[in-house]
């Protein structure tokens, strides 16, 4: 159970219902994925510091042969519209989330 004290108001997961928790789950989505970004961010910024005290830019540094990638083929389309399709790496496109959200299982998306 999840409860927390806010505003001098007592806070109960429990006491929501479907809706209000799926509300609170995109809330938190985008909370988390506005966190991760910062944090990327910070990172990347270090990296190119880095970078730079070792004499390298960091362009440089990711155009090694090693660090290339290959295309991922999709895993996940779209049910109305199969041009739009997902890897199933990275961040859940919209699309995705909407569809778990209507009920329906990542299977039910797989292609």
């Amino acid at each position: 159970m999840f409860q927390r004290k806010a505003s001098g108001m007592d806070f109960s997961i429990d006491a929501l219902d479907l809706k209000e928790l799926k509300a609170l789950r995109s809330k938190l989505d985008r909370a988390i994925d506005g966190f991760e970004a910062k944090q990327k961010q910070k990172a990347m910024e270090a990296i190119r510091v880095a970078a730079q005290e070792h004499g390298f830019a960091l362009k440089d540094l990711l155009s090694d042969e090693g660090l290339k990638t290959t295309p991922v083929a999709p895993k996940y389309a779209h049910p109305e519209n199969p041009e739009q399709t997902w890897t199933g790496r990275g961040r859940k496109p919209r699309w995705v989330q909407e569809a778990l959200d209507a009920g329906k299982s990542m299977d039910d998306l797989a292609i």
